[in-house]
């Protein structure tokens, strides 16, 4: 494998919290993703869909999992069905998972092939009481493409009409929220790698590269470590391209004089990693620049030390946002008497900080969890205040990880250059390693 994967402790961990939560007589249903199509005969890089992998650990396309606390035969309460492989298999795809191999790495006694999965169904099914299906419920989801997950649910739901139906999303955005330790390490293997291409790129920028070789060299770092890729599309915004939010085009030329706004992270195992950091082009931030970019900073340090349990995300972002208030006041882009008799429901700072300062981060790097509840410890969150001034054409974003411990937040990419001076420091020596 590219990657260690976690232990099987960590994948029965998993399904014990989600157990928990179960009612008496639950029958909960987990479908891995399809592989999707391109055209003609092409298909993408599969991707394994994150509640599945979570609860197996298995990264195989047609995997099913079953879990059933109060089966009659104990050998009944944790299937999972992998793809059936043989010889033909072998040679035009690659291996499969053996039977033993997906036990062995789930920690799940009974795997059958997923052509026992109809059968198997049948003779359950009557047993419960209950079938927890589960859902793509993100806050942010639109999905256009029916997935495997909700054609399967449609086919039992037609089968066994009667049958209680429960969800599992709400169970697994809460459990999933919460990062055992080997999670955690995994992440910061993939913050890790994410910095050493932060590393790379430093030394390679200079006016007139294309915003896609910095892409090209970021993705050159990851696949060298391990990782399969990019967790999300990179953003590679220099000048007025910084101002543009999702901007994934990165196809223009990085101007002498322009900062660059660089949103990356690699997926390592199956987690996610979430960077963002803002370079000048020739290596020097004008006096304007510096003291965005250090208003940026400093919101950002202020926003990570509230990252505390107890603490409503929804209160958070409303405090970031008075902070950041007050440094837009402080570079001269807000009036403090107009900001006095704003309307409190249309914030003024919302004209050049206009996102959220923080996600759950994990699996998905829009990691699922619960919005509506109290910050707990274990939770991982992105913390990424930005300033955009589109009428300068700078825009500056720094983004860090952070953990949530039950003392002090832990800055999971603390090793990695942000202060304004560091990051020119590190421009200038990783430049010359590089002209050398």
């Amino acid at each position: 494998m590219r990657y260690p994967p976690l232990s099987a402790a960590t994948y029965r961990e998993h399904r014990a919290r989600y157990r928990q939560a179960m009612e008496k007589g639950g029958l909960a249903i987990f479908h891995s993703n399809d592989i999707m199509p391109t055209s003609a005969d092409g298909t993408m890089p599969f991707k394994q869909a994150s509640d599945i992998f979570y609860l197996s650990g298995i990264d195989q396309e047609e995997t099913i999992l079953l879990l059933f606390p109060d089966a009659m035969d104990p050998k009944d309460r944790e299937i999972l069905f992998v793809r059936e492989t043989s010889e033909l298999i072998a040679i035009w795809e690659g291996a499969k998972f053996s039977q033993k191999e997906a036990s062995e790495l789930s920690g799940i006694p009974t795997v059958l092939w997923t052509s026992s999965y109809e059968a198997t169904i049948k003779r359950l099914v009557p047993q419960c009481e209950h079938l927890y299906l589960n859902s793509n419920e993100h806050l942010r989801q639109g999905n256009e493409v029916e997935t495997r997950e909700e054609r399967k649910n449609k086919e039992l739901r037609a089968q066994f009409p009667l049958h209680s139906v429960k969800r599992s999303a709400p169970i697994m955005h809460r459990i999933r929220s919460r990062k055992t330790k080997e999670e955690v390490a995994q992440i910061q293997r993939a913050i890790n790698i994410t910095g050493k291409a932060f590393e790379r790129v430093c030394g390679f920028v200079k006016p007139g590269v294309k915003e896609y070789e910095i892409e090209a060299e970021i993705t050159h770092e990851f696949i060298r470590n391990g990782s399969r890729g990019h967790a999300y599309t990179p953003i590679i915004g220099s000048g007025y391209n910084a101002c543009v939010l999702h901007y994934i085009t990165n196809d223009m030329v990085c101007n002498d004089g322009e900062v660059i706004l660089m949103d990356f992270g690699c997926e390592y195992g199956g987690y996610a990693s979430d960077l963002t950091r803002s370079i000048p082009v020739n290596g020097r931030f004008t006096k304007r620049q510096k003291d965005v970019y250090n208003a940026v900073h400093r919101v950002q340090q202020e926003a990570t030390q509230l990252l505390r349990p107890g603490t409503l995300l929804a209160d958070y972002h409303k405090e970031v946002g008075r902070i950041m208030e007050s440094e837009l006041i402080g570079l001269g882009l807000l009036d403090k008497n107009d900001v006095a008799k704003q309307d409190p429901e249309k914030p003024l700072y919302k004209k050049y900080f206009m996102h959220g300062t923080s996600h759950f981060l994990g699996l998905d790097v829009h990691d699922v969890g619960l919005w509506n509840e109290m910050i707990q410890p274990d939770m991982v969150f992105t913390v990424e205040p930005g300033i955009y001034i589109r009428e300068e054409k700078l825009g500056i974003r720094l983004e860090n990880n952070i953990l949530v411990t039950r003392d002090k937040p832990i800055d999971l990419f603390k090793d990695i250059p942000v202060e304004a001076d560091a990051v020119e420091e590190m421009m200038a020596s990783k430049g010359k390693k590089v002209m050398a």
